[in-house]
């Protein structure tokens, strides 16, 4: 796997949980205070997991990739599965298993530079937003847009069901690539100790470019 799309595995996972909670902070309760009950979900030890497709359209080339798989989202941790690839990333370490080249790949996670790391999401990135809100046919779009010019994404809109939960996301980045991930079957689940298992077939290679390793 390049590591452009790990990348872009990262930023994926981190925009979703940022997502969920500006879905939640708005769809779930109107009398209670923003993130109280959105952190709880975590906190509890609950993970958000869904299929997904994950759309990426350059403006400048028109090229389109296309990424689909199955994500589980966590309060400070993610994990992705897409083909015979799998991510895990916890607070320390990101790890990924490359089935293309039979490799398993270790890096250290380093938050304060990562622009999409979760824990931040949850202290409230989506302050620098202007958030205004439809309701219609028992589907809420929720607008998210910033004038900030260090904010990721211009707009952000999310399309959430009667419950709260996300159908479609579509973002708008800084240099107008447009981004939409469609969610099916997604849910809040408790965590178990195999919710964020890596595993991996034996015998593969393993790189592993921690500086303390």
């Amino acid at each position: 796997m390049k590591c452009s799309k790990i990348l872009a595995f990262r930023k994926f996972a981190a925009l979703l949980l940022g997502t969920m909670l500006m879905v939640y902070s708005t769809a779930m309760a109107q009398d209670t205070p923003v993130f109280d009950r959105l952190k709880n979900q975590f906190e509890e030890g609950r993970v958000f997991s869904a299929t997904f497709v994950h759309e990426f359209n350059d403006t400048f080339t028109g090229e389109q990739q296309l990424t689909e798989g199955t994500i589980w989202v966590g309060k400070d941790q993610y994990k992705i599965r897409s083909g015979g690839n799998l991510m895990v990333v916890d607070g320390r370490v990101s790890r990924v298993y490359d089935s293309s080249k039979d490799r398993v790949i270790v890096s250290d996670y380093v938050e304060d530079e990562d622009d999409f790391a979760p824990s931040r999401m949850l202290q409230g990135v989506d302050d620098t937003y202007t958030v205004t809100e439809e309701s219609a046919n028992n589907q809420t779009n929720i607008q998210l847009v910033s004038d900030d010019p260090f904010s990721v994404f211009l707009q952000v809109t999310i399309f959430v069901d009667e419950n709260g939960y996300p159908l479609r996301i579509e973002a708008i980045d800084q240099v107008d690539n447009e981004l939409i991930t469609y969610f099916e079957n997604g849910q809040f689940e408790p965590e178990t100790s195999e919710t964020f298992e890596f595993r991996f077939p034996e015998g593969v290679e393993w790189i592993d470019l921690r500086h303390d390793s």
